[in-house]
């Protein structure tokens, strides 16, 4: 019988606990951290061996095959002895794609991958596809694998999960776009990131597909360095000449795949801002590759609600708005965010710096954002950088007080826009702890 460690009891873990259980391995799942209360019971229930507060390593290294959790990074002590035993590390993704058939449509990206994948997700499902939603996103892909039939998965991967994949192939691949992000991890190196993003095509064939964000500088750039053999589709907001792919004319989207067009006003979309255009652009040209209709496509796209924590708005009082944007962990993803607001903004920032270069922010900041509100424990190298920039940069360390100080600075017709360009992880569990604690601190207003 073939022995499987599993590393980290959360969601992904405990997905591959299961799959793995279930086709006859024996798995031992062991977790540095306490493990959670449900995902202790789930365990419990299929007799899974487990381990929480401590890693066994005498346990560990009798694997033959270890999986490995995404937020476990590389670096680690016990990573490098599992790699001294000459034991395969894989992820998750990879081992959950061994025990399924379905065809996998896999979405990466620094921004704009969550949307796309929900965006994707509820075209397909709306056509009435039988259709899997899964990997850094709802349930985890293996979880699905060993519970469900699905003869489609929509799968957003993040680039720690595309580090883990060795033989996994997508016969669909959405890139969104490639910017610095989780540098932390890349010893920051951008190239390191980079590559790491491009494994998404790698095992890819003719008969696969790269949809691709061809405004994208680090994209066009790498796909010039390298021989493919997929099918290449384009979508692009500056480039009208594309035959097979997504591009913008005349405040219209046009959607071109096997000569079938496509059309849409920028109005008809239920997500605005140029990052949706794109987000709903590369979610398009995937339904037309599933011989979806247009009409059918076009009505998705045009009454889909967006995601919890992207841009959300949450209240207006005294005339002033709030917005949660704390899925925007990263300096791109705040630049859209700032982008998008017209008006004077009071911006709530800051949190666990993933070796950020702010400079890109510079002009939008000067321009719109009248006073910072710091959210974290360690803000300095925020506040050294925008200090200059406002007449108001303040401390906080927790979201009620972020909120609170945001109230005092806001005049009736400004923003309060929480969009903190860094992880969460120093005084939150995730961007969505981050997010739900600021919703409560501004409905106590």
């Amino acid at each position: 019988m073939k022995r499987l460690v599993v590393l980290g009891g959360g969601e992904s873990g405990t997905g591959a606990a299961i799959l793995a259980a279930k086709q006859g391995y024996d798995v031992f799942l062991s977790d540095k951290s306490s493990i959670g209360d449900s995902y202790k019971k789930v365990l419990i229930n299929h007799e899974i061996r487990f381990e929480e507060g401590q890693h066994t390593i005498s346990e560990i290294i009798k694997a033959d095959e270890v999986i490995k959790s995404p937020g476990i990074p590389d670096h680690i002590s016990l990573i490098k002895i599992i790699h001294e035993y000459g034991i395969k590390i894989i992820s998750e993704i990879e081992f959950a794609a061994r025990f399924t058939n379905a065809k996998l449509i896999c979405i990466t990206g620094s921004n704009g991958k969550t949307t796309t994948t929900l965006l994707t997700h509820h075209i397909l499902k709306n056509a009435g596809l039988n259709v899997g939603l899964a990997g850094n996103i709802g349930k985890s892909f293996a979880w699905q694998v060993a519970e469900n039939h699905f003869d489609i998965y929509v799968l957003e991967i993040s680039s720690f999960q595309l580090d883990g994949m060795l033989k996994f192939k997508a016969d669909i691949a959405i890139l969104t776009n490639i910017t610095p992000d989780h540098l932390d991890r890349y010893d920051n190196n951008f190239e390191n990131y980079t590559q790491s993003k491009f494994r998404i095509i790698q095992n890819m064939n003719t008969s696969d597909y790269l949809i691709y964000n061809a405004d994208d500088p680090v994209i066009n750039q790498e796909l010039a360095k390298r021989k493919l053999n997929i099918k290449l589709i384009p979508f692009s907001l500056q480039n009208k000449a594309i035959k097979e792919g997504a591009y913008l004319e005349n405040e219209k989207v046009i959607i071109n795949i096997y000569k079938d067009k496509l059309t849409m006003t920028l109005k008809e979309l239920a997500l605005q801002g140029k990052h949706n255009i794109y987000n709903s652009m590369a979610a398009g040209v995937a339904g037309k590759l599933q011989n979806i209709r247009s009409q059918s496509i076009k009505d998705s796209l045009a009454e889909f609600q967006n995601v919890n924590h992207r841009m959300q708005s949450v209240a207006n009082i005294g005339g002033v708005n709030y917005i949660n944007d704390s899925k925007a962990t990263n300096v791109n993803s705040t630049y859209f965010a700032l982008d998008s607001v017209r008006r004077p903004i009071i911006w709530i920032a800051g949190g666990k710096d993933k070796g950020n270069d702010y400079s890109s922010l510079n002009s939008l900041v000067q321009s719109r954002v009248k006073a910072i509100v710091c959210l974290g424990l360690d803000n300095q190298k925020f506040m050294q950088h925008f200090g200059a920039m406002v007449p108001n940069i303040i401390q906080t360390y927790s979201a009620t007080e972020a909120v609170e100080e945001a109230q005092k600075l806001a005049n009736s017709g400004d923003v309060v826009l929480l969009s903190p360009a860094c992880a969460s992880f120093d005084l939150f569990e995730d961007y969505k702890d981050r997010g739900n604690r600021f919703i409560d601190a501004v409905n106590e207003l």
